[in-house]
């Protein structure tokens, strides 16, 4: 799945692609993609004649501003955006086209459907689901030491649970749990409330710094991620744990191990991480 580097990556390819756009029409192939309004017809007749004005994104979720409404999109697994002319063949997997009057079409493909797409009124996003109930922003004034602090000592599950639960913290995955957990050296199985305060400031720092870069260098490209324009993001070769099991250690040497935690496969190294009681 996507995480906030590669969402990032694509609400800027997006940006430069579609802003002050305005929608000609929706065609909606695969309708259990729009989850609100209830009726897919409610979906396309409120975008006809709406112009795209911006694009954000709250942790892995994309925001298209329009005049009245907010479109949320989740690309879940393989969802993927691309910009089109009108008369480009198109294949199963596109479920959702939006013709614009100046004959392009941005095109919505998700080879297992996963995706979603809710329209609220502009204003109402926040205060309703998918996106009420989300943690803060990694790169936000709010993701302090003192905020994940607060987090982290209310409770006795794992620390690589904790970072994955976007109530606690928009946008990580596992690629980016596993990296920062390397980066400042603690293992995922530890309990979050076992972290001492020096260690919770380094974590936070390594979480920053690693989605900092992810995002210099385009996401990830990890099995079938492409950004909107098909170009591949190349954080995947500056990462020291994620999908190199086996591997040594850039830092000693010793080989990267693979686990299980909280259902997600983890990799660490076991020299690095040491699981502390």
């Amino acid at each position: 799945m996507p995480e906030l580097p590669e969402v990032e990556t694509v609400r800027r390819t997006l940006e430069s692609l579609v802003i002050g756009k305005e929608i000609k029409d929706v065609s909606i192939f695969w309708p259990n993609i729009i989850k609100s309004p209830a009726q897919p017809e409610q979906f396309r007749d409120a975008l006809i004649g709406q112009t795209i004005h911006g694009i954000g994104r709250r942790g892995k979720f994309l925001i298209f501003y329009l005049d009245d409404y907010a479109m949320v999109s989740h690309l879940r697994m393989e969802g993927k955006y691309a910009l089109q002319e009108k008369d480009t063949p198109y294949d199963k997997h596109t479920h959702v086209i939006f013709s614009f009057r100046d004959g392009t079409e941005l095109r919505y493909r998700d080879v297992r459907k996963f995706g979603t797409m809710h329209l609220f009124s502009k204003g109402e996003e926040e205060s309703q689901q998918p996106l009420m109930h989300l943690g803060p922003e990694p790169f936000s004034k709010e993701f302090t030491a003192e905020y994940l602090s607060s987090r982290l000592l209310k409770t006795s599950r794992k620390i690589k649970p904790v970072l994955l639960d976007q109530s606690v913290v928009v946008g990580i995955g596992n690629i980016y749990v596993d990296e920062a957990l390397f980066r400042a050296g603690i293992h995922p199985e530890r309990i979050a409330s076992s972290l001492n305060e020096a260690e919770i400031k380094v974590l936070r720092q390594e979480i920053v710094d690693t989605l900092s870069q992810a995002v210099e260098k385009g996401g990830s490209t990890i099995r079938t991620y492409l950004n909107s324009q098909g170009e591949m993001g190349m954080f995947q070769l500056e990462l020291y744990v994620y999908g190199k099991k086996g591997e040594a250690c850039k830092r000693c040497g010793t080989e990267v191990v693979k686990l299980t935690v909280g259902g997600r496969g983890t990799h660490i190294c076991p020299s690095c991480q040491k699981l502390h009681d």
